[in-house]
């Protein structure tokens, strides 16, 4: 089995919050973890500011980008653009519900023709000069049987050169139900994943989807999946499962207790304001840190208030943090 990035454990590409400020602080509390960008299409890598949608700051490394796009020629361009900005891996995105996606024919849809997955990601493949290509898809789509849809997907992807993906373990439903819904609705079928990674031992194979603790993930790899992804329990309580990720997950010794993380993010902070940055642009990201500490509810207050106001800097950051310590 070819694969080039350790992908035990990532955090899931999300929408608005896995930005460059979010995977800094992320990375700064796990070493190894492997983390994603919000999902950008093939057209904006193509046509947009670069350097707003992709820039990132080394210190990310792992980071990989999600596509979105069902056109071969312009995701292989996208490719082109993301290996010479220093990506590690691309992604294309099988499995978002949202109506936007939908529309723009990218997305879960694509788990209705997997023969066009498969061309776009032959051309991405054979664009990429390094990044690894993967896919992330569901485990099928509305009235599809995903049992029998599931396995034809896969087979179909594999042979056109793909070596790696993450399957959410839950049915999206395009119709009826909005992205928040379908987070909870149908149910996740866990175990018809890891029957895949069974019936296709050569695909590096992660799993998401509901995954809210390191508990579970080290459970899942336990079971011979290759690796866990987590969202939402990573972004709201970042430092539960990243601070100690690098030890349990990846067996590598690397500890940063949060306060730690937040008085690492001061450097960053002051570069981000320098370069005519707003304060709440980074500290959003940061208020579930202290998540199920005494003190944590005084920490979100000091920063989602102090966050917006004019010319806030790093102080805000530093008295929210003296809030922790009167806990101590």
């Amino acid at each position: 089995m070819l694969k080039t990035i350790d992908n035990r454990l990532s955090v899931a590409p999300m929408m608005d919050w896995t930005d460059r400020h979010c995977r800094y602080l992320h990375r700064l509390l796990s070493q190894r973890t492997l983390l994603y960008t919000e999902m950008v299409t093939a057209k904006a890598v193509i046509h947009g500011d670069r350097q707003r949608l992709l820039g990132f700051h080394p210190a990310e490394h792992p980071v990989a980008l999600q596509l979105g796009g069902s056109e071969p020629l312009e995701l292989a361009e996208a490719v082109r653009i993301a290996a010479d900005l220093g990506y590690d891996e691309v992604n294309l995105n099988v499995g978002c519900p949202s109506d936007r996606v939908k529309s723009g024919t990218f997305g879960a849809v694509l788990m209705l023709d997997p023969g066009r997955v498969a061309e776009c990601a032959s051309a991405m493949i054979a664009a990429s000069p390094g990044p690894e290509i993967t896919v992330k898809c569901r485990i099928g789509v509305d009235d599809q049987e995903p049992r029998d849809t599931l396995p034809v997907f896969l087979e179909t992807i594999a042979a056109a050169g793909v070596r790696s993906g993450t399957i959410h373990a839950r049915k999206a439903w395009l119709q009826g139900l909005s992205p928040k819904e379908n987070r909870e609705v149908p149910p996740l079928d866990y175990p018809l994943v890891l029957e895949m990674k069974h019936a296709f031992p050569e695909l590096s194979i992660a799993i998401n989807g509901g995954i809210t603790s390191l508990d579970q993930a080290e459970a899942f790899l336990a079971q011979g999946l290759d690796g866990v992804m987590i969202g939402r329990a990573a972004y709201h309580d970042p430092f539960t499962i990243l601070g100690a990720a690098d030890r349990r997950i990846f067996g590598h010794d690397h500890a940063i207790m949060a306060e730690g993380a937040a008085r690492a993010m001061l450097p960053y902070i002051e570069a981000h304001l320098a370069a005519g940055g707003r304060l709440n642009q980074i500290t959003r990201h940061m208020l579930g840190l202290f998540a199920h500490r005494p003190g944590a509810r005084a920490w979100r207050r000091h920063l989602s208030e102090g966050a917006h106001q004019p010319g806030a800097g790093p102080e805000v950051v530093e008295r929210a943090l003296a809030e922790i310590a009167a806990f101590a």
